[in-house]
């Protein structure tokens, strides 16, 4: 079964005999991974090369530089490392060279059968263009949910980027398992509760509640709160930026405590802290941590915005 899961990689990127692929594993992937992605990129004829590093400390750590350059020259790079290659410069760099990147940070063997990566990704990307179409325009979104979150985007002049596993022209990346709309806001003020997961602490069986004040967190409640200051403390100001609010759109999804799959479920929303200047904002911070948001409601510039069956459908808000 993990086989397939290689061999869905392959053509989700339009991987081809001839092709340089990189594979960047560190030493807690868990080897099979490597190896069927190795496998599976041989079997097309691809040269391939897998190169192994050290775990970084976070999501956005660059990683070493002898990395980073092989990346810039390989035509595909799949990243299945314990933390996201997603929000570096490193990764920026490499897709400004013309590389595809498959980001797949905390992948298991049993993500790699099951649950998110089994969507079919052509369904996840028409969804993807539909619900684009609906929000390319608005300029504020309000996120509420019966567990406390009331928090304001404001998304003037920003852009919403689709992550849908179909990674087939030239510098583009996207994670696999894969399937949401985000964007960098401009933007932030209101509380948001995160009751799903969050990066660095998995399912929360208590949820953290965030104070938003012009696009920084200024307080955070909760039991795993304190742990979480201090992993942001040791980045500075920067880690309590509103990198981003995005949506799940893949119905295979699960929550698991993952949020490389997590954040990826239809019907949840979920909001970033920390680096966005790898989808059109302006904070570099080397850090960048999803928390899950279940059962929202939106309103989107004062229509309320519902999603039925994973379909968006919008009506007036009375």
């Amino acid at each position: 079964m993990i086989n397939q899961g290689a061999n869905k990689v392959m053509e989700c990127y339009g991987v081809k005999s001839g092709e340089k692929v990189l594979i960047v594993v560190d030493i807690s992937t868990p080897a099979p991974i490597g190896k069927s992605l190795f496998e599976a990129a041989k079997n097309l004829g691809c040269e391939v090369i897998l190169m192994t590093i050290l775990p970084r400390t976070r999501h956005g750590e660059e990683i070493p530089l002898p990395v980073a350059e092989a990346m810039k020259t390989s035509d595909v790079v799949i990243a299945p490392t314990t933390f996201s290659l997603t929000h570096t410069q490193a990764r920026i760099n490499a897709c400004k060279a013309g590389a595809r990147v498959a980001s797949m940070p905390g992948v298991t063997e049993k993500m790699m059968a099951h649950g998110g990566m089994t969507a079919d990704y052509n369904k996840i990307n028409k969804i993807a263009i539909e619900l684009n179409k609906k929000l390319e325009n608005a300029k504020k979104i309000r996120v509420v949910t019966h567990s406390g979150t009331d928090i304001l985007f404001d998304l003037e002049g920003c852009k919403w980027f689709m992550d849908t596993g179909m990674c087939l022209e030239p510098g583009c990346s996207s994670n696999l398992p894969a399937g949401e709309l985000y964007i960098a806001p401009k933007d932030a003020n209101g509380i948001f509760v995160v009751d799903g997961s969050m990066s660095s602490f998995g399912l929360l069986d208590s949820p953290l509640e965030f104070t938003v004040k012009n696009r920084y967190v200024t307080d955070i409640r909760g039991k795993n709160a304190l742990k979480l200051n201090s992993i942001l403390d040791k980045v500075g100001k920067k880690a309590r930026n509103i990198a981003e609010f995005g949506i799940g759109i893949n119905p295979k999804a699960k929550l698991i405590g993952n949020v490389l799959e997590d954040e990826k479920v239809a019907g949840t929303v979920h909001v970033a802290l920390g680096d966005n200047s790898t989808f059109g904002g302006d904070v570099i911070a080397g850090i960048h941590l999803d928390g899950i948001i279940k059962e929202p409601e939106l309103f989107v510039d004062g229509e309320r915005f519902i999603l039925i069956e994973k379909i968006p459908l919008v009506e007036v808000f009375k």
